[in-house]
């Protein structure tokens, strides 16, 4: 039931459009990249963290299971900001940043320095 209504929201969100579905395997290479990637690389948290596809696999369904097309952000809004939605779809979901591990890297030194 709680898969339903995730994927309700994401819809509503803009997260993932009408009709896309995830590869049956997506749950346990999700899971295997939060094991291996726990924090967000842009603020370091390791809370609310999201596993976000850098080609979104609805624009490429071929590189949905590809662990090199996948990048940990968070939602926590640590510093006040929503890393997955600003680094990863540049303040909507509906975006695509195709600069988003540079830009992860960037505002990860960023942040780096203010601590």
């Amino acid at each position: 039931m709680i898969n339903f209504f995730g994927a309700i929201k994401d819809r509503v969100q803009g997260k993932a459009p009408k009709g896309a579905k995830r590869a049956s395997q997506w749950r346990k290479l999700r899971k295997a990249h939060l094991q291996q990637n726990p924090i967000c690389e842009v603020c370091g948290s390791h809370t609310k963290v999201e596993v976000h596809h850098i080609v979104p696999f609805h624009l490429a369904p071929d590189l949905e299971l590809n662990p090199k097309n996948l990048i940990t952000l968070c939602e926590r809004k640590k510093y006040g900001i929503n890393c997955h939605l600003l680094i990863g779809h540049l303040g909507n979901y509906r975006n695509v940043n195709p600069n988003c591990v540079i830009d992860a890297k960037t505002w990860n030194m960023k942040l780096e320095k203010t601590e």
